[in-house]
């Protein structure tokens, strides 16, 4: 079980909301979020309702103003990572639609490129476990959360001109 507290001003300041579960429309509850509080579990925030927009994945602690994790506006709608315990397997495509060159995956790949070399990867299939994927080497820049589950197109989760670069376990004791 994971608790999220959201706070409409920076430094934990003005109305709040505790949230425990996924939470599509935030503007339901507070007016805008500029600052959060994890108390347990782990979370991605979205930036945009119905989780679309940029992506933040945020583990136990305080985050005292929205702009310290990477939101420019504020968060909208919340998602909480369920725990997982036992192995993680996921199978990346290089094309939509599960064509091209695949690969499968059980541990984190720092670059997509380096270790397969394949330029991209435009669909995938998520087995086991939670995970981030990064459109550059190194965990680095936007961020997308999978859970189990086929995904025939990365583009069509609102992601259009992104290329995957790099993925990453969700191991955190969420």
């Amino acid at each position: 079980m994971g608790k999220i507290i959201f706070y409409e001003d920076r430094n934990f300041q003005g109305r709040s909301y505790e949230c425990m579960s996924d939470c599509p429309n935030m503007s339901s509850y507070l007016s805008r979020c500029h600052s959060c509080r994890v108390e347990s579990g782990c979370f991605v925030v979205y930036d945009r309702p119905n989780y679309m927009g940029n992506q933040y994945f945020m583990r136990r602690g305080e985050y005292a103003d929205h702009t310290s994790f990477g939101i420019s506006g504020s968060v909208q709608s919340c998602r909480l990572v369920p725990q997982h315990r036992g192995s993680y397997r996921m199978k990346i495509f290089e094309r939509e639609n599960f064509q091209g060159q695949s690969h499968e995956l059980v541990d984190d790949c720092d670059s997509i490129v380096d270790r397969y070399q394949i330029s991209d990867c435009q669909s995938c299939h998520i087995i086991d476990g939670h995970w981030l994927m990064f459109e550059q080497p190194h965990h680095r820049g936007r961020m997308l959360y999978l859970s189990p589950g086929e995904y025939r197109s990365i583009k069509d989760l609102g992601y259009r001109g992104m290329r995957i670069s790099s993925v990453r376990r969700i191991v955190d004791s969420c």
